[in-house]
Order: structure tokens, then sequence, then C-alpha cells
């Protein structure tokens, strides 16, 4: 046992910590799975008679229930869904027609570059008006951000994002038109990564990346308003606490520059701050369903509300699985930056 526990612990920390948590991942994903299976079922509607409209004869509808295998009892819905998904198969939608595979893969990447963009303006945003209203209490960055703390949690992304179309776009004339993540005279550039910003950079295309950033300015400034204020009063909290402790009093009078105490007061304050990071990363994927709906942004977001409108069970059943296993890794990925910002936790 003490053989077996001392090659354990001869692996990396950040390494042992993510074996640790994928033999969690499996079964979290199959209960997802299973859940959203039977969830998305009880939706009122008949998809085939959404399919083939209202105008559409008993036989035809009863000949397309058959085709989709909706006569079957539930467990053999579920088996046969669950066979097609080891092949890689996530059935086809119902509205697009197209297979859910290829709808999510066009979608995701739009979806994630908005969230990420909007997730590290975010953190610049929270982090840093807590961390200069903590050092420099008092001052006008301090006043600002305390308005701001109790403003922004009560304003609708919706409403940001409206006032601010009319306000950069329309008065001020500083940013696109709200359509879309490019242009509509420039051609995307070849996909690589998906992220219209990355691929236009490894291809050389500058009038592409000039526009998909300024197509990313109004959403990610809409997401980054509404979400930074929690990050901010949590990231005050926890580094004015630290800012006041003993050792932070000690080093002070050792001699440290200011900024070597703040940076050792805001390290010793990332745990709990990166566990915030985490849950807003995974909200951030709900949270950008209206505002992908605003601009046009062509997202995950509409698509989760065209197949729960239409009775898609194939496309929200794709959806819901790919939203679970981003959100399952974000959290792996926090277990990992947690343990690596604490040396005290033991794996």
């Amino acid at each position: 046992m003490m053989a077996l526990l001392s090659f354990w612990r001869s692996f990396p920390r950040s390494f042992r910590i993510v074996l640790a948590r994928l033999g969690m991942l499996v079964p979290q994903m199959f209960g997802v799975m299973f859940a959203t299976f039977l969830l998305v079922r009880m939706l009122p509607g008949d998809p085939a008679l959404l399919m083939l409209g209202n105008m559409a004869t008993p036989e035809a509808i009863a000949a397309l229930r058959e085709k989709l295998n909706l006569n079957g009892s539930i467990w053999s819905q579920f088996g046969a869904y669950l066979k097609a998904l080891v092949q890689g198969d996530l059935g086809t939608s119902m509205f697009t027609s197209n297979p859910v595979t290829v709808d999510l893969l066009q979608r995701v990447p739009a979806t994630l570059e908005l969230i990420v963009y909007s997730m590290l303006l975010t953190i610049l945003m929270g982090v840093g008006l807590a961390v200069i209203s903590v050092v420099k209490k008092g001052g006008a960055i301090d006043r600002i951000g305390r308005m701001y703390g109790l403003a922004a949690g009560a304003i609708p992304d919706f409403w940001v994002g409206l006032l601010l179309i009319y306000t950069l776009f329309h008065l001020a004339g500083i940013a696109p038109a709200p359509f879309g993540r490019i242009d509509s005279f420039i051609n995307p550039p070849p996909m690589i990564t998906g992220f219209y910003t990355i691929d236009s950079v490894l291809t050389g295309d500058w009038s592409a990346f000039r526009s998909s950033v300024s197509h990313l300015f109004l959403p990610v400034l809409t997401l980054s308003i509404v979400n930074a204020g929690g990050l901010m009063k949590l990231s005050q909290s926890v580094f004015g606490e630290i800012y006041k402790s003993e050792f932070i009093r000690h080093a002070r009078a050792s001699g440290l520059s200011e900024k070597k105490i703040g940076l050792s007061a805001l390290r010793n304050s990332l745990p709990p701050i990166i566990t915030m990071i985490g849950f807003l990363f995974g909200f951030l994927l709900g949270a950008a369903v209206l505002v992908e709906t605003i601009f046009a942004w062509g997202g995950l977001g509409q698509y989760a509300v065209q197949a729960v409108v239409n009775s898609d069970y194939p496309a929200l059943q794709g959806f819901v699985l790919v939203a679970a296993g981003f959100i399952l890794l974000v959290y792996t990925a926090v277990d990992v930056f947690y343990g690596l910002a604490d040396p005290r936790i033991e794996i």
C-alpha cells in the first residue's frame, strides 16, 4: 500500500488532480444524458406533427413517428440513442434536416469564441477593479466600483446589449451593425480552430481579423458588464480580508514593496476567485442565449431555442450533451487550478 501511495505521489499534482476527477466524469455524463432524454420527451407537442404540419394525414404522422423511433418504449428509445451515440451519431435535426453533429460543429466555435473573450474581459474588469478599490480605498475607482457592484447584478443582459447598440452603434457609430460575427462583404477565414480572430491571424487575413474583432466588441462588452459585478464583489471581499491580515502587515514592516505585497495578497485570494470564475464560465454558456439572439450571433444559444420551440429532440439532446461536457471540463480545470493555487490541498 505504501509503495502504491509513493508511486501515486510521484506524479505531478496537476496530473493527480485530473486523474482523480476523470473517474467521476463518465457517470456524471451518463446521468446527464439519461435525465435529458427523459425530460426532453416531456415537452409538449408531437415532433412528427410539427415537421409535417397540421394538414398531415394520420397515416403520414404514424409513418414518420415509426421512422423517428417515437413509437417504442422509453427504454427502447434510450437504448437506440445510446447505440447511435457510441457510433458518434447524435441524430438528425428535425428542424434543419442536418446531422446534429454538423450543426453543433458549425455553432460551437461561435459560442466558445464569444464566452472565452467575455470571460477574459470579465476577469480583467472584476478582479482589476476589486484590487484597485482595496489598495486605494476611498479613491475614485473605489466609489465607481461600489456603484457598479450595486447595479451590475440588477441589469438584464438583453437591456445592456440594446443600450450599447443604441449608444455605440446608432448614436456614436463606433461599433459595427449587430449582425453576425463578421461583415457580410468579407469572407470568413478558412476554419482551423473555429475562432474567427485566431483563424484570420493564422491565415494572414487581416481584414477578416479587424472585422471579427469589431463584431465581438458589443456582445463581449455586454456579457462582461453584466457578469463582472459579482466577481468584483467576491474578489473585493476576499482580497480585502487578506490585504488586512497579519502576514501582509508583517511583509510591509519587513520593507517589501507595495507591488510585491499586492501580488502576494492576490495569490492567497485566488482559490475562491478561481471557483467563482469557473461558475461564471459555465453560466455564460446559458447567459449567452439572449445576447446571441440580439446580435444574430448564430451560436449554440439560438440553436437550443429553436430546438425547444420545435420539439427537436435530437438537436436539444445534442446541445445539452455538449453543454454538460463543456461545464464538466471547466469544473475539472477549476479543480486543477484550485490545487495549483493552494498547495495545502492534498490529492
